[in-house]
């Protein structure tokens, strides 16, 4: 890990310096409190058991779950089984108490509370988007649905091409204050941002993974609830689902949140989100997220599984996958499925083995297939292993 003085808003997100900066996000960058606020911690028993010796195979090799640890450059690791702590592992200077950035898990995380506000008749995700924020009426977004946002099927052109420093998502960064500004002319704030779009397709159309989507989704939110959304990830989740620690989330200059990749949370607050997932939403008898909500998720569009195919189309997924309410859904009928963020920052949700696994990375690049495909095939694995031994 390199020193705390080398570390700059120029090159935080670059190795080495991310396996420092992911746990000192706040420290770089304008945050807001997300509050746990002083109700009682959901209790997560301990039930021991050595997972690390699991092997599976992966591009034509066989591994084992404390390898792939050891050589994905892990910072959490942990894994529930029937509500139950079977595997917690901290690396790399990372602790219980430690927020990490959760990077694209942040999308999970928002649209969680759309479902909320959906289940309260606070928002119409069917609802074109203009009808809740009249401002975007002859912008890019006018015909569009809060739906569209949640499954990134909208018209919008943004370039997501990670390692392309005049990319649109590396540029976006600027505006949200992840990186210096460069000197060309950029709005203030992300709601001028949203303005500046355009359109190179249809909307309804294919998938095509772009963040800004969330954080214009963001700002759907806090417009029909009138609260920061912040303050709705508190009210309605984080202190419901009996969160630990308080969380965070980076924002604008003019307090706009980043939405899509922002947020930062301790190792088992987020299992314990997966948890509420893996619940049917409920914590106990309290519903924290609507049942019909995660069903949707599941279940996806209609046309989700084409939509899916035929857009960006990510290899490793078998047929019937989609992206639905911000969340991948590798396999509907188990079901499988999993929030993930790039560098390595994972949720999975393996529901007929009650299990849970929470994994917060720093990977030396944005995005790996052979990471990514390493670590599904060992939750399957650990699935597998914890389902026999029920």
């Amino acid at each position: 890990m390199p020193e705390e003085g080398t570390v700059t808003l120029a090159n935080w997100q670059d190795p080495p310096f991310n396996r420092w900066s992911f746990q000192h996000v706040s420290e770089l960058i304008p945050t807001v409190r997300i509050s746990r606020g002083a109700g009682p911690v959901w209790d997560l028993p301990h039930a021991e058991r050595d997972l690390s010796g699991t092997r599976f195979r992966t591009g034509g090799r066989e591994m084992t779950v404390g390898a792939l640890l050891e050589e994905t450059y892990t910072d959490g690791f942990l894994v529930l089984h029937q509500g139950r702590i079977v595997a917690e592992q901290y690396l790399n200077g990372m602790t219980p108490g430690t927020r990490h950035l959760l990077m694209s898990v942040s999308k999970s995380v928002t649209s969680a509370i759309a479902g909320v506000l959906a289940g309260r008749g606070v928002i119409d995700v069917a609802a074109p988007l203009a009808e809740v924020v009249p401002e975007l009426r002859g912008t890019s977004f006018d015909g569009a649905t809060v739906q569209h946002l949640l499954d990134m099927r909208t018209g919008t052109q943004f370039d997501e091409t990670y390692d392309d420093p005049n990319a649109d998502v590396r540029v976006y960064e600027q505006v949200y204050l992840w990186r210096p500004r460069d000197g060309r002319p950029l709005p203030r704030d992300a709601i001028g941002y949203f303005a500046t779009l355009d359109n190179d397709g249809a909307h309804g159309g294919p998938f095509r993974y772009r963040s800004i989507l969330t954080d214009v989704l963001a700002w759907a939110l806090e417009r029909a609830s009138g609260e920061r959304l912040h303050q709705l990830i508190a009210r309605y989740l984080w202190q419901p689902m009996g969160a630990e620690f308080d969380a965070e989330m980076t924002v604008d200059g003019r307090g706009n949140p980043m939405a899509d990749g922002g947020m930062c949370v301790t190792l088992r607050d987020l299992a314990r989100f997966g948890q509420v997932f893996l619940q049917g939403g409920r914590r106990g008898r309290r519903v924290i997220v609507p049942a019909a909500w995660i069903e949707d998720t599941i279940r996806g569009a209609p046309d989700g599984a084409r939509a899916f195919v035929e857009g960006d189309n990510p290899p490793g997924y078998p047929d019937g996958a989609h992206y639905r309410n911000c969340w991948w859904v590798r396999d509907p009928g188990i079901p499988f499925f999993h929030a993930s963020g790039i560098n390595g920052q994972n949720l999975f949700i393996h529901v007929p083995s009650l299990t849970v696994v929470a994994k917060l990375s720093t990977w030396p690049v944005a995005l790996s297939p052979d990471m990514l495909d390493a670590t599904v095939a060992a939750v399957i694995a650990i699935a597998e292993t914890l389902a026999d031994r029920r």
